[in-house]
């Protein structure tokens, strides 16, 4: 089968971004939908890539905007729910919506991204409905030639973790800390980008799900401490039980931004690591992050945020050739 249109849910986001600065490079056309144009507009400049306007929540418009396309990539995911969106929608009816359609329009690939620890008996909301998005998407395994991604925790320039720890560390005195000892295995956003763009045709990676972890397994703790190592800054690190973690949460959850939900912490109760190492298909060795994250917390600007962005871009075009 020949890809030469890619459509993608969730392509101006973090992890998006880089996949379709990477479609780009490699000559694809890359359709983005977006339900806002100006979300995109750091990608409206590839000379690839067409943003259209859609609401994915409504199922006419997902159609239409479908249409035409070789390659479906959902990357659609959200960390909290509320009234308005659930992670029920997002996380399960949405996959199975899109793979309907897939079905329906004759599209033959779908690739779709899930999370490390998905489990219909794991301890959050976020990991069980990460599970039934998988489950949905199992009903098609015959009918539609699909490859899951289950990362770990992402991280890049624009993240919403690392640079979280970043803000808390320049703004307060002591970090109070849930779940201090949670493992995590990070793994950079452009090597993510790269297992995508890797899969997209190549039928080895047809039917299988992808755990994603980086080199190195690091609690919490040791996160934040190497943040404020690499800052050039120190700050008590009180670890939390698991009581105050929840009440932590939950007093955040009050705030008008949400950083942290009680649902948040019971994903922590399962360490987000694997022991497979990238599978060689995907043709991708993890960067460790110390050879990626002094550049961008140290460079924490509007300007270095395009030239990071250009960066990114660049290195898949060369990558081409």
């Amino acid at each position: 089968m020949t890809v030469k249109v890619v459509c993608v849910l969730g392509g101006a986001g973090f992890v998006g971004s880089s996949i379709v600065a990477k479609l780009d490079a490699a000559g694809y056309q890359v359709n983005v939908l977006s339900r806002r144009r100006e979300a995109s507009k750091h990608l409206i400049l590839l000379p690839n890539v067409h943003v259209v306007e859609c609401d994915v929540m409504n199922n006419h418009a997902l159609k239409e905007a479908l249409t035409g396309a070789d390659a479906v990539i959902n990357l659609i995911g959200i960390l909290h729910e509320n009234r308005k969106i659930t992670f029920e929608e997002m996380h399960h009816q949405l996959p199975r919506r899109v793979a309907q359609l897939c079905e329906s329009l004759g599209i033959e690939r779908l690739l779709h991204m899930s999370a490390l620890q998905a489990s219909s008996h794991a301890p959050s909301q976020y990991l069980i409905s990460k599970a039934r998005g998988e489950a949905a998407l199992g009903d098609f395994n015959k009918k539609l030639n699909i490859t899951i991604f289950r990362p770990s925790v992402i991280f890049g320039r624009g993240d919403s973790f690392l640079n979280l720890f970043a803000n808390l560390v320049k703004y307060l005195p002591v970090i109070a800390l849930a779940k201090p000892d949670a493992k995590f295995q990070p793994i950079w956003v452009e090597d993510v980008a790269s297992c995508f763009v890797n899969a997209l045709e190549n039928t080895d990676t047809y039917d299988k799900s992808y755990e994603l972890g980086g080199p190195t397994i690091y609690s919490l703790r040791d996160l934040v401490q190497k943040v404020m190592d690499i800052m050039g800054k120190q700050r008590p690190i009180i670890g939390l039980n698991d009581r105050l973690s929840m009440a932590q949460a939950f007093a955040m959850e009050l705030l008008p931004i949400k950083l942290m939900t009680r649902d948040n912490v019971k994903s922590m109760a399962l360490d987000s690591v694997t022991r497979q190492p990238i599978a060689p298909e995907l043709n991708v060795i993890p960067t460790p992050l110390e050879a990626v994250v002094p550049e961008y917390l140290m460079n924490d600007t509007p300007r270095g945020a395009y030239d990071g962005f250009r960066s990114a871009a660049g290195r898949a075009i060369n990558a081409r050739r």
